[in-house]
């Protein structure tokens, strides 16, 4: 029910995170409940202007900018002022997180590091997210997607046998470093229920990465497996779980890694005359025979285009899917059939849009979008006056350039 208090409610986290990996962070938590508020310079952060669209850049509304900043409220400060420094410390003794991603070392020359926070404030719950971490020799150095991709080593496993290194279509490293920052933060308010202190929390987007790629890592450091390119292969390395051509000039993904899975693809195919053959009796005589076998179940897939064969083979056993665009996905009946589901709808001065929300469902308390993402300081009077400041102070304030 809407009334049902989500798990983050009354949780205060005052957010310095830009980009996209601290912001889709803070972004689950909103979600969940916590009043976030968004500091930003007095000009904005670069994601409220990407260029992919220039109507919506120009009103320092970017949809990547929107997508993970729902729910939260805008305050615009100079930081480089000792004047936004003092109202900093005098924000901090009322809020419970606080997160940032501005390079190692930025927030104590700012006079606000964890340190200083937490002598405001010792219940707080400190953040950081950062390309390689609070330590180490590449501390300080700029963490991109890009080159987190490149050095954690999924390029290198990505793409098809003998070609290039490929990044992965959309930006992996800082959305999962930004679930990471999220479950973090999640850790230290609970672990703080029962011992009363604050946290200090180091993300570092590279160890995230290799985090997530734990079978991977274990491949090498278990066995000295060196991971390399397989296209579209499964981990499975099963010759029947792969790219397939179907029909005049489509793609099914075949998912079929067990023995039961492999039969019921041959019957649903129709060809249960492999089942006999010599040459596909097991999965390694498969695997040596794959060129063999992908000719077998293409010459049947070119009889139906792949949104049959979806529909046949899933009903037979045999795992598939057509290969969907994201414009598809979110409208997959599956979605659309989930209340209050992934995507969710808010209003908005330009008419009500969509947002992808949690990964989740609750039975109470779910996951909520109540309101876009903030226009550029949208809320900064409201929360000055809510922290004690009168309307004079905030004049001068904005008068001298502060906010």
């Amino acid at each position: 029910m809407a009334s049902d208090p989500r798990p983050f409610e009354g949780v205060r986290i005052l957010d310095f995170t830009q980009v996209l990996a601290g912001p889709f962070a803070s972004y689950q938590l909103a979600l969940l409940g916590a009043h976030v508020v968004k500091v930003e310079r007095r000009e904005g952060e670069d994601m409220r202007r990407t260029p992919l669209s220039r109507e919506w850049a120009d009103r320092g509304q970017a949809p990547s900018y929107q997508a993970v900043n729902g729910n939260k409220r805008s305050l615009t400060l100079d930081l480089q002022r000792p004047e936004a420094q003092a109202i900093i410390r005098r924000l901090v003794p009322g809020v419970d997180v606080v997160m940032e991603n501005f390079r190692p070392g930025v927030m104590d020359r700012l006079g606000l590091g964890a340190a200083a926070l937490q002598a405001l404030n010792p219940r707080l719950i400190v953040c950081s997210v950062s390309g390689f971490g609070q330590t180490g020799p590449f501390r300080t150095e700029a963490g991109y997607d890009g080159r987190i991709q490149a050095t954690s080593g999924i390029m290198a496993m990505t793409g098809h046998p003998g070609g290039e290194p490929t990044r992965a279509g959309f930006a992996v490293c800082d959305t999962l470093s930004g679930m990471t920052a999220a479950f973090a933060v999640a850790s230290a308010l609970f672990q703080r229920t029962h011992t009363g202190r604050g946290q200090v929390i180091d993300v570092s987007m590279l160890e995230s990465t290799i985090a997530f790629l734990a079978p991977q890592v274990a491949d090498w450091t278990v066995a000295g497996h060196k991971q390399v390119p397989w296209g579209n292969q499964a981990i499975s390395r099963r010759a029947t779980a792969n790219l397939f051509k179907a029909g005049r000039d489509g793609h099914l993904l075949l998912a079929c890694n067990t023995e039961k899975q492999y039969q019921c693809l041959m019957r649903g195919l129709g060809r249960e005359d492999a089942l006999a053959d010599p040459r596909f009796a097991d999965w390694f005589l498969r695997t040596e025979n794959a060129a063999a076998l992908r000719a077998v179940i293409e010459e049947a897939l070119a009889g139906a285009e792949p949104e049959e064969w979806e529909q046949r083979l899933n009903a037979a056993g045999a795992p598939c899917a057509r290969v969907r665009r994201v414009d598809e996905a979110v409208e997959h009946e599956q979605v659309r059939a989930r209340a209050n589901g992934v995507m969710q709808s808010v209003d908005t001065p330009w008419g009500p849009l969509s947002f992808a929300t949690t990964g989740f469902r609750l039975a109470h308390g779910d996951a909520r979008l109540e309101r876009m993402a903030p226009g550029l300081g949208a809320d900064t009077e409201a929360v000055l006056a809510e922290a004690g400041f009168d309307r004079d102070e905030i004049a001068r304030l904005r008068a001298e350039a502060v906010i």
